[in-house]
């Protein structure tokens, strides 16, 4: 089989379903892999990848995202590996590639996602599952409602530096499908992830703070240490899975952003 994967890279395969071995290195896409039936062929796992939960115990844990163990890969003898440009290491990923053909995503928005699940899909033999799938994703999104009038929000990922999402990321876009402004797109850094500082963050007077479940673990201790510099911000505690993993988790992800809209 010849497939295309999200960076553009042609990739040659050769396996059979019955033969097929995977190791995926991206905790939504793992989690997406089992959904759609391939339970069975996945070997491999990364640390993060925690979902489905009784379904990923008797895989082999090949590291951390950004800390996989080639050798540890290589010995399960996998015929491809699913990896993602932003969440693995590319020096890690160009030396796996030597050994075993890597499918890369490349995710900014709802239809890149979409389209890396139909193309997994295809690539797997499970094009009828995946189209179920972002069928059912799709169609959560479009009953969204969003407010009249948009709040200017602040989403925060880290603390010390404190760190927010921003402009082209995934985060971003969903943000905007709520009909928020999102205030790190008017920082000076354009980075994706930009720093800022607390007297910075009051200038820009955010309405609504998220601080999200991951991959810094903001608590409720955290928002009275924001609400001292935004008191009249409304700060929420946020799932991060839901926001930023972009398999199929996404199911039910439109429906806890209505929830977050009538706080």
């Amino acid at each position: 089989m010849i497939c295309t994967d999200q960076l553009g890279r042609t990739l040659t395969l050769n396996f059979e379903q019955d033969n097929l071995k995977i190791v995926s290195l991206v905790p939504s896409q793992t989690e997406f892999l089992f959904d759609i039936g391939l339970a069975e062929n996945i070997v491999g796992i990364t640390k993060f990848c925690i979902h489905p939960a009784d379904a990923i115990k008797n895989k082999t844990i090949i590291g951390g995202t950004k800390t996989i163990n080639i050798e540890k890969i290589l010995a399960l003898q996998p015929t491809i590996v699913i990896a993602n440009k932003e969440e693995n290491e590319q020096l890690q990923i160009e030396e796996l590639m030597k050994h075993v053909p890597v499918w890369i995503s490349d995710i900014y928005t709802l239809e890149d996602a979409y389209q890396m699940m139909l193309n997994l899909g295809d690539v797997f033999a499970k094009s009828v599952e995946a189209k179920e799938l972002v069928s059912e994703i799709n169609e959560n999104f479009l009953t969204l409602t969003i407010p009249s009038e948009p709040k200017r929000v602040a989403y925060f990922i880290w603390r010390g530096p404190y760190m927010l999402a921003g402009e082209n990321t995934f985060i971003n876009h969903l943000l905007r499908k709520m009909g928020h402004v999102n205030i790190a797109l008017d920082i000076a850094n354009k980075s994706r992830y930009p720093e800022i500082e607390a007297e910075a963050l009051v200038k820009l007077n955010p309405e609504l703070i998220y601080l999200s479940s991951e991959p810094y673990p903001f608590k409720n201790k955290h928002i009275q240490e924001l609400q001292a510099f935004c008191p009249s911000a409304n700060i929420q505690l946020v799932d991060g899975e839901l926001f930023s993993w972009y398999g199929s988790r996404l199911k039910h992800t439109a429906a806890y952003m209505q929830e977050l809209l009538s706080v």
